[in-house]
């Protein structure tokens, strides 16, 4: 167990159903309930899209005092993460992370568990997009 602030991640998607099924399967496979995983999906109406003022919510409270990683999956989600950076509408130390959905999720809350910072984390969920499938 680590002592300390850990970093928080929100996972961010068009659909609710897959941003807290990916949220749930990054906790699970990685073992461990001591990292603030929070989603964001879908629409304010239950409807498909992003919604700016549910990601900073979620943000604010996956927020533990190491910083904020976002992990989102396309589109709009991106424009929507980027806005909220640049106009500062998210925790200070929040980052956007490049990475794959899924098996970036699983990399960030593996990471994040051992107390490592917001750059470590963000390096691991990286390096997902070396994964190979064959």
């Amino acid at each position: 167990m680590t002592e300390g602030p850990l970093v928080g991640l929100v996972l961010v998607s068009h659909s609710a159903a897959v941003a807290e099924s990916v949220a749930g399967m990054a906790v699970a496979l990685a073992g461990v309930d001591t990292v603030a995983v929070e989603h964001a999906g879908g629409t304010a109406d239950g409807g498909f899209g992003t919604d700016a003022d549910r990601i900073a919510a979620v943000a604010r409270a996956a927020d533990r005092g190491a910083g904020v990683g976002l992990l989102v999956d396309l589109g709009s989600a991106v424009l929507t993460v980027k806005s909220l950076v640049e106009d500062e509408e998210l925790p200070a130390g929040a980052r956007l992370l490049d990475a794959p959905f899924v098996e970036g999720a699983v990399a960030a809350v593996v990471t994040a568990s051992t107390g490592a910072d917001l750059d470590a984390v963000e390096a691991a969920a990286q390096e997902a997009y070396g994964y190979r499938k064959v």
